[in-house]
């Protein structure tokens, strides 16, 4: 698994052991290719599993970045991983809905990427959106299955087109909240 774009592009990213569900190229690529320019920005990689995600931000610019993954034998891998990164990717291990509650910083853009058979997708969207990690206009990008389609309404968030990838979707979750 490679690097897709950016000042890391083509550098290799080692795999963890364990269960894994690396992000296709194809989707990392056009995901990115959508977001544009994150010179500056702030993004924060949820379930990062190796890294790509964390790594694919912060070599196309983002300032600041923090990858966050529970299972413990990604740890060692992880770590690698990020330090051939251009700035600091700072890591956290825990539970994606624990550093959901205990939150205090905000990103511009959030990457959800649950493992499939998980069945809160949409709640944790929800309660990101509402916790001090999203504010008005942050970017949740959710990776979700194929059959795991929700149209319901989901507070504080506005859907936009998802990106379609075979059985994988990524959606596109702007957060709309008022003003304080």
């Amino acid at each position: 698994m490679r690097i897709s774009g950016g000042t890391l592009k083509g550098r290799p990213v080692k795999v963890p052991p364990g269960i894994i569900r690396p992000s296709m190229d194809r989707m990392r690529e056009s995901v990115f290719g959508a977001l544009g320019d994150l010179g500056g920005a702030s993004f924060l990689d949820i379930f990062s599993g190796t890294g790509i995600i964390a790594l694919e931000a912060a070599s196309r610019g983002a300032a600041y970045v923090e990858a966050v993954e529970m299972d413990s034998r990604k740890r060692d891998t992880l770590i690698a991983n990020v330090s051939i990164s251009p700035v600091r990717i700072h890591c956290r291990f825990m539970a994606a809905e624990l550093y959901v509650r205990r939150a205090k910083r905000n990103f511009d853009y959030i990457f959800c990427d649950p493992p499939f058979p998980y069945r809160f997708k949409w709640q944790l969207a929800a309660d990101i959106a509402a916790s001090a990690l999203a504010r008005d206009g942050t970017l949740i990008l959710l990776h979700r299955p194929r059959e795991d389609f929700f149209d319901g309404e989901i507070p504080f968030i506005r859907k936009s087109p998802p990106r379609e990838f075979g059985r994988s979707i990524v959606e596109f979750l702007r957060v709309d909240k008022p003003a304080e």
